[in-house]
């Protein structure tokens, strides 16, 4: 169930939530597919999903290094072509030279601790997180941060 104002549209976390699922569409990893959309004052910044770097065969082409090599989730995450999510929103940011700094990021799927500790240096304040991942450092690690996490419920879009 979508959460609507009282005017009918949905409300901001809701919206921006969705389009990171949307951006999550567009992944090219085997194992999950991962969006994320920077926000400040409410406008969109920046948006990223999982992949290999430009140039690279996608894993949907070549298969996942990670199945070859029997890595489970959560471990391990320098053995992998792709990029995650949250990594790829704040390169395009930066190679654009937008300014994420006090700004919130939405995932569909909780930070690793790489991409937790890339969003502590760049300045993020807020993360806001549909799904889980089994990474007990990097909830630690942006506790300790003080980032505030927010896990918002699946919702359904209706139009």
């Amino acid at each position: 169930m979508s959460v609507r104002t009282a005017n009918g549209r949905p409300d901001w976390q809701t919206y921006f939530m969705d389009i990171a699922e949307l951006v999550a569409s567009r992944s090219t990893c085997i194992r999950r597919h991962v969006g994320a959309v920077i926000v400040k004052d409410n406008r969109i910044l920046s948006t990223g999903y999982n992949g290999t770097p430009t140039g690279i065969r996608h894993c949907l082409e070549r298969g996942c290094l990670r199945d070859e090599l029997e890595i489970p989730s959560g471990q391990r995450h320098e053995l992998c072509r792709g990029l995650h999510a949250e990594q790829n929103a704040i390169i395009q940011a930066a190679s654009h030279g937008v300014t994420i700094n006090g700004g919130e990021i939405y995932c569909t799927n909780q930070p690793c601790i790489i991409c937790a500790k890339m969003i502590i240096n760049s300045g993020l304040k807020k993360i806001i997180i549909r799904n889980s991942y089994p990474d007990e450092l990097a909830t630690d690690m942006l506790a300790e941060a003080g980032l505030k996490v927010v896990v918002l419920k699946p919702t359904t879009i209706t139009v």
